[in-house]
């Protein structure tokens, strides 16, 4: 388990490769990444219960406080293609030894430019949201 935990730490240190972007939200720093379910190793993949494929996208929300330590939170969110389509997205709180982040998947057809809206309730605060524009694309 350690083991996992730490390989899921490295993939999130090297989220800037996938686009990695904070958001400040009040006392909260939102960090988030979107990337193809495809570059995680199977293991992993398996171990957070996320479906490799190259048509599955993944987005990755981390809420944390001022001194980086993960933040008890309610994530929910959904995203727009092009053609105004919604496509909710289900996130999935996952812990492990000192880190708690929130997935999501959800489906690539084809070369699209999302618009993803988050919204993340921290403590006995109110919800607040805040939108980021990605471009996906089926892994080939």
């Amino acid at each position: 388990m350690r083991r996992l935990a730490s390989l899921l730490f490295c993939l999130f240190l090297a989220m800037p490769a996938f686009a990695e972007q904070v958001q400040r939200l009040g006392d909260i720093q939102v960090h988030y990444s979107v990337y193809n379910s495809s570059f995680l190793q199977p293991k992993i993949a398996q171990a957070v219960g996320v479906v490799r494929s190259k048509n599955q996208g993944v987005i990755n929300i981390v809420p944390l406080d001022a001194n980086g330590k993960p933040v008890d939170a309610i994530v929910s969110g959904s995203a727009k293609n092009l053609l105004s389509q919604e496509i909710p997205l289900t996130f999935k709180r996952v812990a492990e030894e000192g880190a708690v982040y929130h997935l999501a998947q959800f489906t690539i057809d084809s070369r699209d430019t999302l618009t993803f809206s988050i919204t993340v309730k921290a403590g006995k605060e109110a919800p607040q949201s805040f939108e980021f524009t990605q471009e996906v694309f089926p892994d080939e």
